[in-house]
C-alpha cells in the first residue's frame, strides 16, 4: 500500500469525516496541538539557549534538564497524538502538503540531532555541564534545534495554506515532490 492509498483509506472512515467537521473538536485539538507546541518549543529553546552560553548560565545544563525534561516529554507526547490526529482529519492533503513532506523531514532531522547530541556530546557532561559557555558540539546541535524545530513550526502552520495543493495547477517538480496522483495533475 502506498502513502497516497494509506491516506486515501484513512479519509474514507467515518471517524476522520467525523473529526474534520466537527464543531468542537477539530478546534480543541488544533488549539491543544499549538498550545503543546508551545510547552515543547520554548522548554527545548530554553535548554537550547543554555547550552549556547547565551542564558541561564549559573544554571548547570543537567539540573536545567533534569527540570525541563518532564515538561517537555509531556509536551512532545500531546504535540504528536493531536498532530496524528491532525493529519488523520484530513490525510489526503495533509499527505500530499509540500510543507508537511518538509516539516516531517525536519522532524527526523530534529531527532537525528538529539541522538548525536546524546550519543557524542552529552557523554562527557560532567566536565562542562556547569561551564558558562558549553563546548562547541553543544552549541552547533543547540543552533541546529532551535533552527530545525522553529523551522517544523513555520511548515506546520504553512500546511494551512494552498498553495501546492495537488488539485492546483503546479509545475511539474511541486507535483512531484508532493507525490499528487495521476488523477490530480491529469484533470488539470
Amino acid at each position: 500500500m502506498t502513502g497516497h492509498e494509506l491516506a486515501e483509506w484513512l479519509d474514507s472512515t467515518v471517524w476522520s469525516t467525523m473529526l474534520h467537521e466537527s464543531l468542537y473538536v477539530y478546534p480543541l485539538v488544533e488549539s491543544t496541538h499549538v498550545l503543546t507546541i508551545m510547552l515543547f518549543a520554548g522548554t527545548i529553546f530554553m535548554l537550547d539557549l543554555r547550552l549556547l552560553g547565551a542564558s541561564f548560565t549559573r544554571l548547570g545544563v543537567s539540573e536545567m534538564t533534569s527540570r525541563l525534561l518532564p515538561w517537555t516529554i509531556a509536551g512532545f507526547i500531546i504535540m504528536m497524538v493531536t498532530g496524528a490526529l491532525l493529519f488523520y482529519a484530513i490525510p489526503v492533503r495533509t499527505y500530499h502538503s509540500l510543507w508537511f513532506r518538509v516539516k516531517i523531514t525536519l522532524i527526523v532531522i530534529s531527532a537525528v540531532n538529539i541522538w548525536l547530541f546524546h550519543r557524542r556530546v552529552s557523554r562527557d557532561r560532567e566536565t562542562w555541564d556547569l561551564a558558562a559557555m558549553p563546548p562547541l558540539g553543544a552549541r552547533i546541535s543547540a543552533t541546529i534545534s532551535i533552527a530545525a524545530w522553529g523551522s517544523v513550526i513555520v511548515m506546520g502552520r504553512m500546511i494551512a495554506y494552498n498553495w501546492f495543493d495537488c488539485n492546483r495547477p503546479q509545475p511539474e517538480w511541486v507535483s512531484a515532490v508532493a507525490g499528487c496522483a495521476a488523477e490530480y495533475t491529469a484533470s488539470l
